[in-house]
């Protein structure tokens, strides 16, 4: 008798993606890695109903890039290969490259960036302020978020409940150069707030300090009047774990 993955099933409606989209983002993922997929709605489908209890290995690194979590924490019955971890050094501990079944030195970004320093996985704590024209006044926005990163690339995900403003997602992609981390962001306002569930999405640059442990810079995005806004950005770490409890610890909302 299969049971069935409610985790990750739960994990994609969080990302408000039917299970087509699940999928078209998965594959998008593994092209963007060098590591090409054939995901399908069908295969989502088998993954939810747990008559596929663990992903292959080609799927494993292209689902922690999309849903910005760890794949042991994804509701699956991962072999030991899957699940294997090493301490990073820090505290906590991280899944190594060869956990998702590609070798540490198989293939190279897209990109040309500089090596990445260290690894930035863990959970930190997200911050911003932005200056609200209808309202007249700055506001600050956080979320605690679960960092992945591979190779130089790093993908964030908000936690469940672990926004200052309920039912505000907050997804980041980033990439890694030197001390240099650039990309996008992009919140779902909550739609009973005072953005009524609209869709805010923009670009970032931060510097990641000596320490590993701190990254600050400016996000630009679009206001509602389609007037180009900008203000500080904050990642603090919080913790340099992703287990499961470390995880539940974290879906809370940031004081």
């Amino acid at each position: 008798m299969t049971t069935p993955n409610s985790t990750l099933r739960a994990v994609r409606m969080g990302l408000l993606l039917s299970q087509d989209e699940f999928a078209r983002a998965i594959r998008d993922a593994g092209q963007r890695t060098g590591h090409p997929n054939d995901a399908s709605k069908r295969l989502v489908q088998r993954w939810e109903s747990g008559a596929t209890a663990a992903p292959r290995p080609v799927y494993a690194r292209a689902l922690e890039m999309v849903t910005g979590m760890p794949i042991d924490t994804l509701g699956f019955t991962l072999p030991a290969a899957l699940a294997r971890v090493s301490d990073d050094g820090h505290g906590g501990h991280d899944l190594e490259d060869s956990a998702v079944g590609v070798p540490a030195s198989a293939g190279a970004p897209a990109t040309q960036a500089a090596p990445a320093r260290g690894n930035h996985t863990g959970v930190w704590l997200s911050t911003y302020e932005f200056f609200s024209s209808g309202r007249g006044e700055t506001f600050t926005g956080k979320h605690y978020v679960v960092l992945l990163q591979h190779g130089n690339q790093l993908t964030a995900r908000s936690l469940p409940n672990a926004s200052l403003n309920p039912d505000s997602p907050l997804t980041l992609d980033l990439q890694l150069d030197g001390n240099t981390v650039t990309g996008t962001w992009t919140e779902q306002t909550a739609s009973d707030g005072y953005y009524r569930g609209a869709r805010y999405f923009g670009a970032l640059q931060m510097l990641v300090e000596p320490t590993g442990r701190r990254m600050a810079g400016k996000w630009v995005g679009f206001g509602k009047e389609f007037d180009v806004n900008t203000g500080p950005w904050e990642l603090r770490l919080m913790d340099a774990s992703t287990s499961k409890a470390t995880l539940e610890a974290y879906s809370r909302t940031p004081e």
